[in-house]
């Protein structure tokens, strides 16, 4: 199928293109939401405007969207991006693993305007999945982080077996998502299977909360590098 990808530039939209080119799907568009609100209900936010170096990493063309980012009116908006390429795809790659919010909305627009949903995460067993990651190839950092037991010093921090191993313990002691599907952190992906150059960052900044206990990566510079 020709299909479009909702592209964060996080793991899970990055993994869930290269499954479905896994797969034999042509991917035709990565779309890139930009929520005007950093609380949005259906997008990741952090350092969404440097997707474009991801882009251009796999030579596939962006369409990068500007939405409110205000509960539900965001789903409508993002129904209209749809709308507009849906005679030149078949169907629409989202990377959810457990969010029933994010599917449902997704699987609704698709319904109405005639196209397939495809989730290739959706349901995974979320430890295995984040070895799986790794396992195929991928450098992705934590850009964001709300969580018990996640600090400061998360942002920045690649997503090794070493920090899997720290979120499983996480997960034993607070209950949070190991894949960070309940919004517990935030990732940005530097390398993959995919990607023809890697992503390099020159300059980030951490932001962070002390009284809310949150933060995230504020990448200043970052650059394409041949592998």
């Amino acid at each position: 199928m020709k299909l479009a990808a909702v592209f964060s530039g996080g793991k899970d939209s990055t993994f869930s293109v290269y499954k479905s080119m896994k797969e034999g799907h042509e991917i035709k568009y990565l779309i890139t939401i930009s929520p005007k609100r950093a609380d949005s209900y259906m997008f990741h936010v952090p350092d969404i405007g440097w997707t474009h170096l991801q882009a251009e990493a796999m030579g596939i063309e962006q369409i990068f969207k500007e939405v409110s980012g205000e509960k539900e009116i965001e789903v409508e908006e993002l129904k209209d991006v749809f709308s507009s390429i849906k005679s030149e795809v078949n169907g629409i790659v989202s990377g959810a693993i457990a969010s029933s919010y994010q599917k449902s909305r997704i699987d609704r627009i698709c319904a109405e305007l005639g196209l397939k949903s495809v989730a290739p995460i959706w349901g995974v067993d979320q430890e295995k999945y984040v070895r799986e990651l790794l396992e195929n190839g991928f450098k992705s950092i934590f850009t964001g982080v709300a969580a018990e037991g996640l600090d400061k010093e998360w942002l920045g921090r690649e997503l090794d077996n070493d920090a899997i191993g720290k979120l499983v313990e996480l997960h034993e002691k607070y209950g949070i998502n190991v894949a960070g599907e309940g919004g517990e952190y935030e990732s940005f992906v530097l390398d993959s299977p995919i990607f023809k150059k890697r992503v390099v960052i020159n300059d980030a900044e951490r932001v962070w909360d002390d009284k809310g206990k949150n933060g995230y990566l504020l990448i200043k510079d970052a650059a394409l590098k041949n592998k």
